[in-house]
C-alpha cells in the first residue's frame, strides 16, 4: 500500500520544516559543544600557568609538572590528558592570554595545528582564513604544508603582509585571487616530470577538490576544454571557473613547460570573447591565468605590453616550496620598509 496517498495536505511542508529544524538545532549543538570544549581547555590551561608562576611570571616550568597531571587526570577522566595534550592546552593560554579573541568558529582541532606554527603573524593567518574559508582541520593541514601565507606575503610589502596576518586575505581585484606558484603536489606526479598538458588537465579534474583549494575562496567550476568559435575554428580554454565574489569568469590555460608569447596572445583572445560574448549584465571582466611551469619574467613583460586586461602569467610546482627560501624572502621585505 502506499501511504502517501493518504496524507493530509501540507505533509511534506511540515516534513521539510522539522527537517531543517532538526539539522539547525544539530549544528546550533555542535557549534556550542565546541565552544565549550575550547573554553574549558583554555581554563585548565590558564590553571597550569597560574600553578606555575604562583605569582611570580618569572617562575621556572616544572619539568615534571605536566607528567604528573596526566597520570592522575587520566586515573580520574580517563582519554583525553595526555602530556601533549595538556602542553597545548598550556600553550593556547599562553598565545591566547584573552579567551574572547579564540574564535568559536573553529574547533579544538583547528587550534591544535594552530599553536605548532611559532611566529605570530603566521598563526594569525591561518587563524583568519580557515575562519573565511570555512577550513577543514585536513584543508588547514594541507595550507600550512603548502606554505599559503608564506607565498602570499613574498608578493607584498610590510603593510601588505601585516594586513594579511590580520584579515586573511580579502578578495577585491582580480591580483588578489593569484598564488605565484600554485602547488599541484596533491596530483603526486614524481620527478622527473614528464606529462602532457592534456594528462596534467586529466589529473587535475580528477581531484577538483584539492585543486580549488589551491585556487582559494569563491571559485564555482564550470567546465573543462570549453569550446569557443571564431571564424569557424574551434579553440578550447583548458578550465573555466566562475567567481562568485568578484563576479567574473576566470579562465586557466595550463602549459607543461615555459609560456610564451604565444600563449598570451591566446589568453589575451579568449578573455575578449568571453567579455563580448559570454558575460551577461553584472558581470565583470574576465580573468585569465596562463599557469606555466617555468615564465621569463622579461620575455612576460613584453608579450604583456598594452594589454590592459586581466590577465596574468604564474608558475605551478609539483612539489611543496622551500619554506625557509620563503622566509628569507619576507625577512628581506620586513627590513626595507623598516
Amino acid at each position: 500500500m502506499n501511504n502517501n496517498l493518504t496524507l493530509p495536505d501540507g505533509y511534506q511542508k511540515l516534513l521539510s520544516t522539522i527537517s531543517d529544524t532538526y539539522s539547525d538545532g544539530y549544528a546550533q549543538a555542535a557549534r556550542a559543544v565546541n565552544t565549550q570544549v575550547t573554553a574549558t581547555y583554555w581554563d585548565i590551561g590558564r590553571h597550569i600557568v597560574e600553578f606555575e608562576q604562583g605569582g611570580n611570571t618569572k617562575a621556572t616550568y616544572g619539568a615534571t609538572l605536566l607528567e604528573n597531571l596526566s597520570r592522575d587526570l587520566s586515573l580520574a577522566h580517563g582519554k583525553g590528558f595526555s602530556r601533549s595534550n595538556l602542553s597545548r592546552m598550556r600553550q593556547f593560554y599562553l598565545f591566547y592570554p584573552n579567551c574572547a579573541k579564540a574564535s568559536h568558529k573553529l574547533s579544538w582541532s583547528h587550534y591544535v595545528e594552530l599553536l605548532k606554527i611559532d611566529n605570530e603573524l603566521e598563526r594569525s593567518f591561518y587563524e583568519q582564513q580557515a575562519m573565511l574559508e570555512n577550513w577543514s582541520v585536513p584543508e588547514l593541514v594541507r595550507q600550512k604544508k603548502a606554505a599559503l601565507f608564506l607565498r602570499l606575503a613574498v608578493s607584498k610589502d610590510k603593510e601588505g603582509i601585516l594586513q594579511l596576518a590580520q584579515k586573511g586575505l580579502t578578495l577585491h581585484t582580480a591580483a588578489d585571487i593569484l598564488r605565484e606558484p600554485y602547488i599541484l603536489e596533491f596530483l603526486k606526479i614524481p620527478e622527473p616530470y614528464h606529462t602532457s598538458e592534456s594528462n596534467l588537465e586529466s589529473l587535475i579534474i580528477d581531484d577538483l577538490e584539492h585543486f580549488l583549494l589551491e585556487l582559494g575562496k569563491g571559485f564555482t567550476f564550470v567546465g573543462r576544454q570549453y569550446r569557443i568559435t571564431l571564424a569557424n575554428r574551434h579553440h578550447r580554454v583548458d578550465l573555466v571557473f566562475y567567481h562568485r565574489i568578484l563576479k567574473c569568469f576566470v579562465l586557466i590555460d595550463l602549459k607543461k613547460g615555459e609560456a610564451g608569447y604565444d600563449d598570451v596572445g591566446q589568453m589575451n583572445m579568449y578573455l575578449g570573447y568571453f567579455e563580448n560574448e559570454m558575460n551577461v549584465e553584472g558581470d565583470n571582466p574576465p580573468i585569465g591565468i596562463v599557469l606555466a611551469r617555468e615564465k621569463d619574467e622579461l620575455l612576460i613583460k613584453y608579450a604583456m605590453h598594452n594589454i590592459h586586461s586581466q590577465l596574468f602569467v604564474s608558475k605551478y610546482q609539483l612539489y611543496l616550496p622551500n619554506e625557509e627560501e620563503l622566509r628569507k624572502e619576507i625577512e628581506r621585505i620586513y627590513s626595507e620598509n623598516q
